[in-house]
């Protein structure tokens, strides 16, 4: 009796479809701007942390910010690599004075990967804070001063 060729491969199902379950069909990607977007809300979300950005990024997105139509940028001062399960973040962050350094930067890493991890189901295997600067009391004022100006046209 010969073998049957077709024994050993996948057998359609009765009504003609595809079988497995249909959530696991196919493959999902998520681009490095996603997930850096998250990750620098999920930063700004914590109490103690001003800004996000080097010193040159946040002069720049302040003028920005200042022109009409201008829009703050979610992923300034976040940087992500994002690998098939796993990601990779470094944040460039300030402070704000008086705050423990220590402290926020370990509510942003908690923060971030849970965002993270809940929101796309990748892996953090890593966030690396960068704090650039301390944002001091006299320098709030004077960002209020700024803020109270009409954008520029």
């Amino acid at each position: 009796m010969a073998k049957d060729e077709r024994s050993n491969s996948a057998k359609p199902l009765a009504n003609g479809r595809g079988g497995g379950d249909p959530g696991t069909r196919g493959k999902t990607t998520i681009a490095d701007g996603v997930v850096a977007k998250i990750a620098g809300l999920a930063a700004r979300d914590v109490v103690g942390v001003h800004a996000m950005g080097t010193g040159f990024a946040r002069t720049f997105g302040a003028v920005r910010d200042r022109v009409p139509g201008g829009t703050k940028s979610a992923t300034r001062g976040v940087k992500a690599e994002v690998g098939e399960v796993q990601t990779a973040l470094d944040l460039d962050v300030v402070v704000e004075y008086g705050v423990s350094i220590a402290e926020v930067a370990r509510t942003v890493r908690e923060n971030v990967v849970s965002s993270v991890e809940r929101m796309t189901g990748l892996e953090v295997v890593e966030v690396n804070i960068n704090v650039g600067d301390v944002k001091l009391p006299e320098d709030l004022e004077e960002e209020a001063e700024d803020e109270s100006r009409p954008p520029l046209q």
